[in-house]
């Protein structure tokens, strides 16, 4: 297993978390079968979303793979009237990161970024790792103030 840029971060961090690897099947990007494969309930693995908005630029949503993001809630909680998500072409030149690896941890540059309040449920987390095929197992707290996250509504 490679490390990972976001692996090393959390490492100079000193921030606890474990490493999980699973089969990349190209054709079945979805969260739910990332969930499967890790045997993580999909509630508790949590994908990484960029979106931009008219006023606020370029923003990180962190959201349960069972669920989306309500545009809405994203848009009041940031104070802007809009956003819409960022097209999958623009994603590696904004983050660094593809699509189906993309963290919230180690992007190219330190985005606002948001986590939704159903993390602080659980003990444990998972976000992508930074690459297809491996996930982080964290504890929420420690997501959220790695990345000076704000924890809000925003999924429905």
């Amino acid at each position: 297993m490679i490390k990972t840029n976001a692996m090393r971060l959390l490492d100079q961090g000193k921030i606890e978390y474990e490493s999980i690897e699973y089969e990349v099947d190209e054709n079945n990007l979805a969260g739910e079968h990332v969930a499967d494969q890790i045997g993580v309930p999909a509630q508790q693995v949590f994908k990484t979303l960029v979106a931009k908005g008219e006023k606020k630029g370029i923003l990180v949503f962190c959201i349960p793979v069972n669920m989306e993001l309500n545009l809405k809630k994203a848009a009041a909680v940031v104070g802007d009237k809009k956003i819409e998500m960022v097209h999958v072409k623009d994603l590696l030149g904004l983050t660094g990161y593809i699509r189906g690896g993309c963290s919230p941890i180690g992007m190219k540059k330190k985005y606002p970024t948001y986590i939704d309040e159903s993390a602080i449920l659980f003990d444990t987390i998972t976000v992508s790792a930074g690459i297809k095929g491996c996930q982080l197992v964290i504890q929420p707290d420690d997501l959220i103030k790695f990345t000076d996250a704000v924890v809000c509504d925003i999924a429905e």
